[in-house]
């Protein structure tokens, strides 16, 4: 979306003529044809199609807010959840600050949720592209203790804020008119990770959201990093500097069915834990939170688990973990030990009567959808292959799925 598109979009006529779409898939040709014969241009049109479209996506994030706001494919994408923005909130908000800043605010998610728990807390909401600074601004016009401005984070007067919230941008291109694609240089996100860094030397309170891959070696001494997942997708690491820090080093926060389980890096057991590829009853894959904080032996003592294998990310053990503890991985009954060769494989499980796999891998060369391909099953039951290492061997494990709770 342009400006000059913006600008029509925002027309209360076009808004009203947004709310009246029902929109489904099926549709997507109706409501065109049927915008158009309204007199709609076809840029204008086509935009209004798009904002249905995305408003219909959005409910996965923004819940019933959804409807009644305005979105570009790239900020859907990259926006925080409601419920994992409602966390840094509760976190940034701890120490009641006055005034907060979302530097790098896209769509609004982050300041939405710090003006909705914030009581009198102001928010000063800043993006750098013009669109997604407009956008943010209609997103939040219901909170009068939001303002929204467009501008570079480097040039915001820190020294007003009691708190700083900052969102990088990891991607080139504005997301809209260009192609866009991730950046791996942090020094080449907008602000940079060293500019954000240094905002911890003026403002108390720092909050930073960044890509769960971040390099472990890039978190300064003395913050906080916490990896997050939601409903078993890993959404982010934020690093908490300054009074809303909670303990420096490394956390994995897991949001499951059972609840919310937490797991610190002062957890890591010194030792190895006995039994390293030694198959038990099941096998069990962490949270993708707790394998990118580094901290998938920090389990196997409270959970009486081990790994299949010292460097792979899987555990086995012969008992099934309860309540929140649930939330720490997802089981899978051992089946069987398979060969590896795809003929010898391939039999295996025909013999078996399966023709359905899903296929995992971890310390495996395979690309699962060849594998599938090379396998070529008739009709069948469903089962889980999982191509990994049990001690130095490379094995396939035949194994069902075990429902969560």
């Amino acid at each position: 979306m342009d400006e000059s598109v913006l600008a029509q979009l925002l027309d209360p006529a076009a808004l009203a003529l947004l709310e009246s779409i029902e929109y489904r898939p099926s549709d997507e040709l109706a409501i065109a044809s049927r915008l158009r014969k309204d007199g709609m241009s076809p840029d204008l049109a086509s935009e209004l199609l798009n904002q249905a479209q995305l408003r219909t996506e959005a409910k996965a994030k923004f819940g019933p807010f959804a409807a009644s706001m305005l979105f570009t494919r790239d900020g859907l994408a990259q926006a925080t959840r409601l419920s994992v923005a409602a966390h840094h909130s509760r976190r940034m908000l701890a120490t009641a600050p006055e005034i907060v800043a979302d530097l790098g605010c896209g769509l609004g998610a982050d300041s939405m949720a710090f003006a909705g728990m914030g009581g009198a807390t102001r928010v000063e909401a800043l993006d750098a592209d013009s669109v997604t600074a407009a956008l943010a601004a209609y997103n939040l016009k219901a909170l009068d203790t939001v303002s929204v401005t467009q501008g570079l984070a480097e040039e915001a007067d820190l020294q007003r804020f009691d708190a700083v919230w900052m969102d990088p941008a990891r991607r080139t291109g504005d997301g809209r008119t260009t192609a866009s694609r991730r950046l791996v240089d942090p020094e080449s996100f907008s602000p940079s990770l060293t500019w954000a860094f240094s905002v911890a030397e003026t403002v108390p309170s720092v909050g930073i959201k960044l890509g769960p891959a971040l390099d472990h070696a890039l978190i300064p001494d003395g913050w906080e990093a916490q990896w997050v997942s939601e409903d078993g997708d890993v959404v982010e690491v934020a690093l908490y500097h300054g009074e809303v820090r909670d303990r420096p080093g490394r956390n994995a926060l897991v949001h499951g069915p059972q609840g919310a389980l937490q797991i610190h890096e002062s957890e890591l057991p010194a030792d190895d834990e006995d039994g390293i590829g030694d198959l038990g009853e099941y096998l069990f894959e962490p949270d993708g939170a707790i394998i990118r904080a580094g901290l998938v032996t920090a389990l196997c003592g409270p959970l009486g688990m081990r790994r299949v294998s010292g460097p792979i990310a899987y555990l086995t053990g012969d008992r099934l973990p309860e309540g929140t503890a649930a939330s720490a991985v997802a089981s899978y009954r051992i089946v069987d030990v398979l060969p590896a060769g795809i003929k010898a494989l391939r039999r295996a499980l025909v013999d078996r009567g399966i023709g359905r796999v899903v296929i995992k891998k971890r310390g495996a060369d395979i690309v699962p959808d060849q594998v599938r391909r090379q396998l070529k099953l008739p009709a069948g039951d469903s089962a889980t292959l999982v191509f990994t290492r049990v001690g130095e061997d490379h094995v396939v494990l035949l194994t069902q799925p075990v429902a969560a709770g």
